[in-house]
């Protein structure tokens, strides 16, 4: 009995350790009961767990002697804290509210400069020491904001010295954004260059960030073009985000760096790729720094990474950058090498954006190119050509809602195109033109010299004179496998778009004919458009318009001052003057409508000023019929010295 009991108390005066060597038992000894099998009670006092090591600053704690508290001192030690914190929390709505009551002070309107800066010295004196945890408020960030536009140099200055260590934070603060980038516009070349070269690491991380992209965005919109290049080449490769001297202004472009510091293409391609990547999955691509990386991602990139990216650009993201100059081309290049698939996805995007996008300065060329491209001509007249009828009057008289109008009017017409327009329609991906393999060999030659940076010029870009010299660049160039004239005739007869056009000029002659912008569409449209393409399905509609021109031409002179006068005789108006000579010169139709219902048995009282320009465009022009039609009344004038005309241009016929 007594062996029974020793047994069973044994055991437990051998209690375990965890942590601790077990001692060693024979072979023949029987195993103890605790380690053989599992407990009953996990809280039972032979299996407690190892106290935890003493953390610092914890309530429960005496902090200095690192001894656990009593219950009720650990309580009362809470307690202490929380009823800190209140009176903390108490001080900040204090202060808020204080703020707040000043701002409404200070940005009323029709207060005082003196009343208003006395107001402003005020809340800054409050803030102080407290900037950066304002800055993040959503009530006192707006009075700060309302601070930093009135104040003083002096006070600018010291509110950039306190959150000058805490921008990077607030850059990605949905309040605080606003501050930094205020803060950014009235920095001083000195600070924008210290905050730019804080950004140095961060540049990635900021730009996945839809918060901080703005700020990143904001900073190299301010920066001159070596601070745009440092934040640049950051997303370029590792090694030039660690060595920042490597790069100097002159290499521009991705391709000039690589060849200078001999980098591998292939190592430069997979870091721009997991830079470039997040980026377009989260959606964030209406900055210019994104558009530059992606025009020089598509510099080097493979066939299968250029076709990535085009998939996930088609479609409503792409409307939402081609604000930019790089944003457009980009949208130009998805458009030319996407695929039929692609195009329907670009063009549905757009659905009731047309009109914005035509009137957009650099969104006007994205149109031009897919009315040059697109084979589908259903599609975009269901999308584009109906919303373009809708507006046609304020697209025609406006300087970019024109463009697309006198692509199908005149196609690459460099009156109506600049060349840097003319370039970016010519732009191709190298890796998914037709002309890979030629491109690749004069890349390997061109390679080995290093270029200026004057001279240097992404390997996209094709020059305006071979565009316009070489057919088949020019095919290239417009895409598609259906011929240029056949697409021109479906998107501007067919669609009734031209015949709509027509009627706008008809109505509108003498608006038209004044302005600047309309002046060039209406004498496309009164021509019959390049190699005729209103003619004759439009004849009679062209010679309705022929017939209002020449009535507004028949009204008689007016006798007032120009000052009395609201309107210029559409003879005596600059605009309207010469675009009425040009059409006297190119379009024998309308010279002789003009001349039998407006200028026949007139012509002295128009011999002197602009209109005598338009007088003298008869005998000038080529076409004899209109010449001799004229010359019977018009000789006595020349004779007489009232009507001057050069030379030169009678005998040899107006060319222009």
């Amino acid at each position: 009995m007594a062996a029974k009991n020793q047994e069973k108390s044994g055991p437990k005066k051998r209690k375990q350790i965890p942590g601790t060597k077990s001692e060693t038992y024979s072979s023949t000894s029987k195993k103890p009961k605790f380690l053989d099998s599992k407990p009953s009670n996990p809280r039972s006092n032979d299996f407690k767990k190892p106290s935890k090591p003493f953390k610092q600053r914890e309530p429960g704690l005496d902090n200095e002697k690192q001894v656990p508290l009593s219950k009720r001192e650990g309580r009362l030690r809470a307690k202490e804290l929380a009823e800190s914190r209140k009176k903390k929390r108490k001080r900040h709505y204090n202060l808020e509210q204080e703020l707040a009551h000043l701002w409404e002070k200070m940005r009323r309107r029709n207060i005082s400069k003196e009343e208003r800066s006395k107001l402003v010295s005020e809340a800054v004196e409050k803030m102080k020491g407290k900037i950066p945890e304002i800055a993040c408020s959503h009530v006192s960030s707006r009075v700060l904001q309302t601070c930093v536009k009135y104040c003083s140099q002096a006070e600018k200055d010291a509110i950039f010295e306190q959150l000058q260590p805490h921008l990077l934070t607030l850059a990605c603060n949905t309040y605080a954004v606003h501050l930094v980038t205020k803060m950014l516009d009235n920095a001083s070349k000195k600070q924008l260059a210290g905050f730019i070269s804080s950004l140095r690491g961060h540049v990635a991380s900021l730009l996945r960030h839809m918060v901080g992209s703005v700020v990143v965005e904001h900073a190299y919109q301010l920066g001159n073009a070596t601070q745009k290049q440092e934040l640049l080449v950051e997303l370029y490769s590792t090694e030039l985000q660690l060595f920042k001297d490597l790069v100097s202004k002159k290499e521009g472009r991705l391709l000039d760096i690589i060849s200078k510091l001999d980098l591998q293409k292939s190592s430069v391609l997979r870091h721009m790729t997991s830079v470039i990547q997040p980026i377009l999955e989260k959606g964030i691509i209406d900055h210019s720094i994104i558009h530059r990386v992606l025009i020089e991602y598509f510099t080097i990139a493979e066939k299968f990474s250029a076709t990535d990216v085009i998939k996930q650009l088609s479609g409503p993201l792409l409307v939402r950058m081609i604000h930019t100059r790089d944003g457009s081309r980009v949208g130009m290049l998805c458009v030319k090498h996407g695929s039929a698939k692609e195009r329907k996805k670009v063009i549905k995007g757009m659905k009731a954006h047309v009109r914005d996008i035509a009137l957009d300065q650099r969104g006007s060329m994205v149109l031009v190119c897919l009315l040059s491209v697109v084979d589908d001509t259903k599609l975009i007249t269901k999308v584009v050509i109906h919303e373009l009828q809708e507006n046609l009057k304020d697209l025609v008289l406006d300087k970019n809602g024109r463009r697309p109008l006198l692509q199908l009017l005149h196609p690459n017409g460099s009156r109506y195109f600049t060349l840097d327009d003319l370039a970016s329609l010519s732009l191709s991906i190298p890796s998914l033109s037709n002309k890979v393999e030629s491109d690749t060999q004069s890349g390997t030659k061109s390679s080995e010299v290093n270029r200026s940076g004057e001279e240097a010029s992404s390997d996209l870009e094709v020059t305006v004179d071979e565009a316009n010299t070489n057919d088949d660049d020019l095919h290239l160039v417009e895409g598609g496998k259906k011929d240029p004239s056949i697409r021109r005739q479906e998107l501007l007869v067919k669609s009734g778009l031209a015949e709509r056009l027509v009627d706008i000029c008809t109505e509108n002659a003498g608006e038209l004919l004044r302005s600047n912008f309309g002046k060039d569409v209406i004498y496309e449209v009164a021509t019959g458009g390049d190699g005729g393409i209103l003619h004759p399905i439009l004849d009679e509609k062209l010679n309705a318009l022929y017939e209002a021109i020449a009535s507004l031409v028949a009204e008689p002179k007016s006798e007032e001052s120009k000052e009395e006068s609201k309107e210029e005789h559409i003879l005596e108006n600059f605009h309207s003057s010469r675009t009425i000579r040009k059409l006297i010169l190119d379009c024998p139709t309308f010279a002789s409508t003009l001349w039998n219902k407006a200028l026949k048995g007139k012509c002295e009282l128009w011999a002197q000023g602009h209109s005598g320009k338009v007088i003298a465009a008869f005998l000038e022009s080529s076409d004899p019929k209109v010449h001799k039609l004229a010359k019977k009344e018009l000789q006595p004038l020349i004779d007489g010295g009232i009507l001057k005309i050069p030379e030169t241009k009678v005998a040899s016929g107006a060319k222009e």
